[in-house]
């Protein structure tokens, strides 16, 4: 009797960290100098990875883009999930901190802005980023509906989701991020 994997190769955990360092790298590499200008050179020297080790991994550079954006959504999601099911924390923290998990950890000048090759790149990522973003906001307003009711909830996570997007944009640090934030969430979560 035959292993149903008779005749793949075995995949084993180091394989997948491998596979997620390449993406890390690849992702890192993106946002440091956007989709067109990223070459698969590149990935491969920031992934310490042959040219053609990667070419084996991703045929493509875009789809080595799509997969290092999907596994960057997926950890944010995955995250976002996590702080808002911690129900022992009061909602207004859980909040910013989800914040933090979606767009707060990308601000600074050390993070390259992984948010702004991903939404630079709308046309080579179908529905991923838009599937996403729409999670996100699912998450914030189911949290906010436990204690505010499902009416309000729309609304207010769609306003801290707007603010949030307004700050990126004006702050240069994650700290001032958090704390304008956090004066937003305090406003809109009484």
């Amino acid at each position: 009797m035959s292993s149903p994997d008779a005749g793949h190769p075995p995949s084993t955990i180091a394989d997948t960290g491998r596979r997620t360092l390449v993406l890390d790298s690849a992702m890192a590499t993106f946002a440091r100098f956007g989709y067109r200008k990223t070459s698969m050179e590149e990935v491969a020297r920031a992934a310490h990875i042959s040219r053609p080790g990667l070419y084996h991994l991703f045929p493509s550079k875009e789809t080595l883009f799509r997969a290092a954006v999907t596994q960057a959504l997926d950890r944010d999601i995955t995250a976002v999930e996590h702080v808002l099911a911690d129900t022992g924390r009061p909602l207004p923290e859980r909040l910013v901190a989800a914040f933090d998990q979606w767009a707060g950890r990308y601000i600074g000048p050390l993070t390259g802005d992984v948010k702004v090759v991903i939404e630079d790149n709308p046309n080579l990522l179908g529905e991923i980023a838009e599937t996403t973003r729409r999670r996100f906001e699912e998450l914030i307003r189911d949290a906010i509906a436990v204690e505010s009711g499902r009416e309000a909830a729309s609304p207010v996570a769609q306003t801290m989701i707007s603010a949030s997007i307004g700050l990126k944009h004006q702050v240069t640090s994650r700290e001032v991020y958090l704390e304008r934030l956090k004066v937003a969430v305090d406003l809109l979560v009484r």
